[in-house]
């Protein structure tokens, strides 16, 4: 899961939906630096992707890969189920993806000053260059995967892997079909916990 869905997952309180978002961008333990709803949106980041990781179809998935870009594959596959999401978000939410992004951002840019720094740069690109509702175009896909393949150890041009994703894309889209609506509920199931007093914070200092 990349930008959107994790985003999408965080539920409908804002503040946790900066920290779905800020999975991307904080690393190590949480210890009360964000606010609590943030920090709660880090910790449900970082269980979905080791839920995600987990899925026997998502493995079977990635192996199946060609050896070129088997090592990357997870990084490809999160950006597909990101335009997967995209392209058919109206079943997945009841607001457009347009007013989602944009309500997302408003609120995100309320945040700025205590972003992490990478994060403050994806703050002051992301409305005007419209980057979560552009993963609905296809289009794009190579784009976007030559940008996250620039970030790699080794930079590597991910976006030739895009005629190996078009080949395959029913497979793939297949999985993702499957594994929405269990992320759904795991996410649901985390959110609920959240709700018990005292168990964010010891669940993630255990965790986090």
């Amino acid at each position: 899961m990349n930008y959107l869905a994790h985003i999408l997952l965080s539920g409908d309180n804002l503040d946790t939906q900066v920290g779905g978002l800020l999975g991307d961008f904080v690393k190590g333990p949480l210890q009360g630096q964000y606010p609590e709803s943030v920090e709660e949106g880090i910790f449900l980041h970082r269980q979905l992707d080791a839920f995600t990781d987990a899925q026997p179809e998502v493995r079977n998935l990635i192996r199946t890969f060609s050896p070129q870009w088997r090592r990357f594959a997870g990084i490809i596959i999160d950006i597909v189920f990101d335009h997967l999401l995209a392209i058919h978000w109206q079943e997945y939410h009841s607001l457009s993806l347009e007013q989602f992004c944009q309500r997302f951002y408003r609120h995100l840019n309320t945040c700025q000053s205590w972003l992490p720094a990478n994060a403050q740069q994806f703050n002051q690109r992301a409305a005007t260059v419209g980057w979560l509702q552009s993963y609905a175009n296809h289009e794009l896909l190579p784009t976007i995967l030559n940008r996250v393949g620039e970030r790699l150890r080794r930079p590597l041009p991910l976006g030739k892997a895009w005629p190996e994703i078009v080949d395959r894309h029913a497979e793939i889209e297949q999985v993702f079909s499957s594994l929405m609506p269990q992320l759904h509920t795991y996410a649901q199931q985390l959110r609920f916990a959240a709700l018990t007093p005292g168990v964010p914070i010891l669940v993630k200092r255990k965790y986090g």
